[in-house]
């Protein structure tokens, strides 16, 4: 009996262990209020909110064109760079995404 109880202990505290490297490990800190990221807290969060930035800029540019397939395109880029960024950001926030009522969460 004590062996299996010895065998929990140490999957949980090697379960402790890893989600306290994957805390450590966050490019984005949780908002305070709300669901999603906050604030970027490492080098790749940036990274990562500057290539969107520089997407969405393009995207602009390109629909800014006038043309009716150029529009169509900006629109579908748009959409497919979101569709990627949201869930990088929502696996790299520290404690993943919750709702959150502020400090006490």
């Amino acid at each position: 009996m004590s062996t299996r109880n010895t065998r929990k202990a140490r999957e949980a505290a090697r379960a402790e262990q890893a989600k306290a490297q994957a805390e450590a490990r966050a490019w984005f800190a949780p908002k305070r209020y709300g669901l999603g990221s906050g604030l970027p807290i490492r080098w790749q969060g940036w990274l990562v909110y500057a290539l969107y930035l520089a997407a969405i800029a393009g995207c602009v540019v390109l629909f800014q064109t006038g043309t009716t397939g150029a529009r169509g395109s900006a629109i579908g880029l748009f959409l497919a760079v979101s569709a990627l960024v949201l869930p990088i950001c929502a696996h790299h926030t520290r404690g993943g995404w919750s709702w959150r009522w502020g400090r006490t969460d």
